[in-house]
């Protein structure tokens, strides 16, 4: 599993890569809430273009952030999943509480505009 963050126009960018699954999300988990302590929690985007397997333990990690930032007065978005992802999300009942963008500038955009 890697991470890739930089943040653009004030707003985190996330690009996960590999398997999220309960090996890797402590790991990631403390990483994003490094990079937006920086960014003083303004805005977060997720692209998971690179995520080959999610466990349950992934979902836990989105809704994490998302309360976070929702706490903060921040706003988060995700992007670029894929069909199998689309489907976890579906049923988890994620995509009724998270905007979902196929690609990262629209998600990006958004998040900044709130």
């Amino acid at each position: 599993m890697s991470i890739e963050t930089n943040v653009k126009d004030g707003i985190l960018v996330v690009r996960l890569r590999g398997d999220l699954d309960h090996h890797a999300v402590e790991s990631i988990r403390d990483q994003i809430e490094a990079a937006l302590e920086e960014t003083h929690y303004r805005g977060l985007v997720l692209s998971f273009r690179g995520i080959e397997f999610m466990d349950s333990s992934g979902l836990g990690l989105i809704l994490g952030r998302y309360r976070t930032l929702s706490q903060r007065g921040g706003r988060m978005a995700i992007c670029e999943i894929t069909a199998p992802l689309r489907r976890i999300f579906e049923m988890s009942g994620l995509l009724k509480i998270l905007p979902v963008y196929d690609r990262e500038d629209g998600a990006i955009r958004a998040v900044k505009e709130g």
